[in-house]
């Protein structure tokens, strides 16, 4: 779960600093992988390599879509729904968010790392630095190859 301190500037001009919280379970991450072609990962990749700036502003409301919710008092629920959705993006919050993840790819990763399970995410980042690493090595291999 991530809790995110978003500072803004509400619509009677004042400066307002709150917590918002995104969350993402295992049960939902693997519905979006089903639903994906190719599964989420790929089509992340994709939408990246492309550099189509409006499948990115899609996916990243997306993913704020689909995480943001309202944990109870003692924690033992992380509501959703359409209508707390509409809600929190009905807020200037929403479009600092907005803003910040599309103009940083940095924050958007942190974001994505935040919102899913630690178990995934530390899993991801593991596959991900064995991927750069057998690149890495078949770059090596390649360069070592005689040129015909």
């Amino acid at each position: 779960m991530l809790k995110k301190t978003i500072t803004f500037e509400d619509y009677d001009g004042n400066k307002r600093s709150e917590d918002f919280y995104f969350n993402l379970t295992k049960a939902e991450l693997i519905r979006m992988n089903f639903m994906a072609p190719g599964g989420m990962d790929n089509r992340l990749k994709k939408i990246v390599q492309e550099r189509d700036n409006h499948k990115i502003l899609k996916a990243i409301e997306d993913f704020i879509g689909m995480s943001y919710g309202e944990k109870s008092e003692d924690g033992r629920r992380f509501v959703k729904s359409d209508e707390i959705t509409e809600q929190f993006k009905a807020t200037p919050a929403y479009s600092e968010l907005l803003m910040e993840l599309l103009s940083d790819e940095q924050a958007f990763a942190s974001f994505i790392n935040g919102i899913v399970p630690s178990d995934v995410a530390e899993a991801v980042t593991a596959n991900a630095e064995a991927e750069a690493k057998k690149t890495a090595e078949d770059e090596k291999l390649i360069k070592a190859l005689p040129a015909t």
